[in-house]
């Protein structure tokens, strides 16, 4: 995934009203969008270095919006707008070996009566249902952890992943680590022990978890190398 524009650098200085954040560039506070609605645990310090982008779309009440924190001099990819587009990229290019030979790739794919799935994935064998969630806490040296808040949500996909499963659709979670300081990642039971009961539960029952970190430039974020898992 390629920045449209330049990235702008400045100084965190306080997040507020969920979606607000202040950050100083040069000698002036700017007001960005953050994406983000998770709790961003560990990475909301004043005076952290950060990223945003600018937009240039006239309808937007804020040009701005937050895309990297730099936590312990590392950056972590906030923007979870980013996390599909990072994916989506990796998949059409063939980075992900679990998915060989896609004839077609479908975002955003309903099934049932309420769910929608991030990816529907088709070969001439099989077709996978694939959902996407983005990493960045990481609370011990080298190990990165999902979730950093409850998540029902994402116990919800769980549960909907694997009805899916019973019709005959492979299924999948990637979990991105917007980090390319980890080298494990495992499950946060401390901080959401029916997610991770969850999750092992619905391993046994045919879900495939993968897990990948993402490499920073300028230009933009690229899925990198796979993450060992650690339940």
């Amino acid at each position: 995934m390629n920045f449209k524009n330049k990235l702008i650098s400045g100084l965190f200085i306080k997040r507020y009203k969920r979606f607000f954040v202040d950050v100083k560039v040069d000698n002036q506070i700017l007001t960005a969008h953050c994406p983000n609605t998770g709790s961003m645990y560990g990475l909301l310090k004043k005076g952290n270095k950060v990223w945003i982008s600018k937009s240039n779309d006239p309808k937007r009440k804020l040009k701005y919006t937050l895309e990297i924190i730099e936590d312990n001099k590392s950056k972590v990819g906030v923007n979870t707008h980013s996390t599909n587009k990072i994916v989506l990229d990796a998949l059409q290019n063939n980075l992900i070996k679990e998915f060989n030979y896609i004839s077609e790739i479908k975002p955003e794919t309903k099934f049932g009566k309420n769910t929608r799935f991030d990816f529907l994935v088709i070969n001439k064998n099989d077709k996978a249902f694939v959902e996407v969630k983005n990493v960045t806490l990481s609370r011990k040296k080298g190990l990165a952890e999902f979730p950093d808040a409850v998540t029902t949500r994402g116990l919800k996909h769980i549960n909907e992943l694997e009805n899916a499963g019973k019709k005959k659709y492979k299924i999948f979670i990637i979990f991105l680590i917007q980090r390319d300081d980890c080298v494990n990642f495992t499950i946060a039971k401390d901080i959401d022990q029916d997610y991770a009961k969850a999750l092992k539960l619905a391993v046994k029952n045919k879900l495939n978890i993968l897990c990948y970190d993402c490499k920073f430039s300028s230009k933009g974020i690229k899925l990198n190398k796979q993450i060992k898992i650690n339940f």
